[in-house]
């Protein structure tokens, strides 16, 4: 519950940075359209559809922390277009009424449950701390936050009460003031209807190229460890085994050794296809499940590694293999390149989405190149359709965050 309360709370304090926005966008709107009946608001029409878009373009991205990427919903640029363009592109754009709606909305309901939401948990930690403090007030300002007059115990008694029920409220309704505090964007800030399908396609034929892509990688990799470990190997036992086979015709004495030499070559390439095994398919995830071969993995890293699961149900095989392979290159790079001394690996599931969060307190500067292990968890996790956010400033730290859906 905790957990839930906390993200709440940054969900509502970020809608609360939007929903400021949205309404100092209204009152551009509401000058603008006023001067626009004597025509001299008209040329600053394309500036407020632009940072009106520009609003929304921050609420997308805001939601999309929390839930699926939002697409861009505009057909058409207007920056470059004179007013009278801008304005007949924006009038023909469905986009541009459901963000005017949500404009609207957010700049209403979405500050009031933003405020209403840092509110409760600044008046819990006032109220439960006052019996600590209240002697040093004036005995004119000594009143709860519900402006009682505090003069006894009974009153301090009191405060403190109204401070739990607070502490509850946050605690309690805090993550539906979220939901709802968002769910005008969740409606209106998609694509609509009649063009989320193309946006769809393009995005699924992009995720089909990425998957292909990835399977094509993988199975090189498999093929170059066969063929550059566990063949050479074997090829080595068949002439070693030849080899004791003429020496026992010859000399049997001298044969001993050749067969124990066979038998080090023939144990090698059976760790070699071992390691190549694991290497498709973890056994460890068989046999101790995503939370506890991802303890193994904190275990064997050079880096003091924590890990903290919560409760995942049941998932795909597909994902539970995507966020083992993705936390091992993440933590295989943590120890390379990142001179990290304590690094952090969550998972947790937020209905049918599993969020993999892996942080270190290294020197940032992570990139995606092509090749780099980067850009190979990209592509596993663009092969489900899933979401990865970087954020790795230089001096750091380095944050990924992996969000996979769960549906089978």
């Amino acid at each position: 519950m905790m957990r839930n309360a906390v993200e709440a709370l940054d969900r509502l304090a970020g809608g609360l940075g939007t929903a400021v926005l949205a309404l100092a966008t209204v009152a551009c709107w509401v000058i603008v359209g006023t001067a626009s009946l004597f025509w001299i608001g008209l040329p600053l029409l394309p500036s407020v559809m632009a940072m009106t878009r520009v609003v929304a373009d921050k609420e997308r991205v805001r939601l999309g922390r929390w839930g699926e990427q939002a697409l861009s919903p505009y057909e058409t640029s207007i920056e470059d277009l004179t007013w009278q363009d801008a304005v007949r592109a924006a009038r023909r754009d469905p986009a541009t009424w459901r963000d005017l709606r949500w404009l609207c909305l957010h700049a209403t309901s979405g500050l009031v449950l933003g405020l209403l939401g840092i509110a409760f948990p600044v008046m819990a930690v006032r109220d439960l701390s006052f019996p600590l403090w209240y002697g040093l007030l004036p005995e004119t300002e000594t009143t709860s936050t519900m402006y009682l007059p505090v003069d006894s115990w009974t009153g301090i008694a009191g405060t403190a009460l109204i401070g739990l029920v607070w502490a509850l409220l946050s605690l309690t309704i805090g993550p539906g003031m979220a939901r709802l505090q968002a769910l005008p964007g969740r409606r209106l800030l998609p694509p609509h209807p009649s063009v989320d399908l193309s946006h769809r396609i393009a995005q699924l034929t992009a995720t089909r190229a990425g998957a292909l892509q990835a399977h094509a990688a993988e199975l090189r990799r498999i093929e170059r460890s066969l063929h550059d470990g566990a063949q050479n190997r074997l090829v080595a036992v068949v002439v070693l085994v030849a080899a004791a086979k003429r020496a026992l015709e010859r000399d049997p004495a001298t044969a001993g050794p050749v067969l124990d030499r066979a038998q080090e070559a023939a144990e090698t390439a059976l760790t070699e296809l071992r390691g190549v095994v694991r290497g498709i398919l973890p056994p460890i995830l068989q046999d101790r499940g995503l939370a506890g071969s991802l303890a193994a993995l904190a275990s064997d890293c050079p880096v003091p590694c924590k890990v903290s699961v919560g409760e995942l149900g049941a998932l795909p095989l597909s994902v539970e293999t995507t966020a083992y392979f993705t936390v091992a290159e993440a933590l295989t790079n943590v120890a390379k390149h990142s001179g990290a001394t304590h690094a952090r690996v969550a998972l947790h599931r937020r209905g049918d989405t599993l969020r993999v969060e892996i942080e270190d307190d290294g020197h940032g500067g992570a990139a995606e190149r092509d090749g780099s292990g980067l850009a190979g968890i990209r592509r596993r996790v663009a092969a489900h359709d899933g979401v990865l956010t970087l954020d790795s400033p230089a001096g750091g730290p380095t944050r990924i965050e992996v969000e996979l859906p769960c549906v089978s």
